[in-house]
């Protein structure tokens, strides 16, 4: 698992609509939470999708970019935001290279921990690659309730009234 302080390795995903992404775009934009869960469908994970929807528009308010990645296939998660309204990515890692890179798997790369990321631009070259750096995380298998503990985290650095 990455600690807070080091750099976020840069990956290239597919998302729900089938469009290639990688980190160093996203991060284009100013900051990224990037939330690893198990399964798509599943009730903690559902839980924890809507926990992130239900913030977005602030976390967006904010500058603040919501990334989803877990190991199904981009069709999978086309459903799975469709099925529950969710405005924001969700990234298919079937071969778990951004899980295991961020640490985010365990039991010897079978399963997908919930750990939950703020990456930050870090200032590089003039003309090199937008790179990142884990500004916060949050871990919690089970729990929806530390991840949003994180949200609020991220909205009070950012200085969201209600994440202050």
């Amino acid at each position: 698992m990455l600690n807070i302080g080091e750099n976020a390795p840069n990956f290239t995903l597919m998302d729900d609509s089938g469009a290639r992404v990688s980190l160093s775009s996203l991060l284009a934009s100013g900051p990224v939470v990037l939330y690893f869960y198990p399964a798509d469908f599943t009730p903690v994970c559902t839980a924890e999708a809507c926990m992130f929807r239900d913030w977005t528009a602030e976390l967006a308010a904010a500058g603040v970019r919501v990334i989803g990645i877990s190991p199904q296939g981009a069709e999978s998660k086309r459903k799975f935001k469709e099925k529950h309204a969710l405005s924001f990515p969700l990234l298919a890692d079937p071969e778990k290279e951004a899980i295991h890179a961020y640490g985010a798997d365990f039991l010897f790369g079978m399963f997908t921990r919930r750990v939950t990321y703020l990456v930050e631009i870090v200032a590089g070259e003039a003309n090199g690659p937008v790179r990142g750096v884990v500004a916060d995380r949050a871990v919690a298998d089970l729990s929806v309730k530390p991840h949003e503990a994180f949200v609020k985290r991220v909205l009070a650095r950012f200085g969201s009234v209600a994440g202050a």
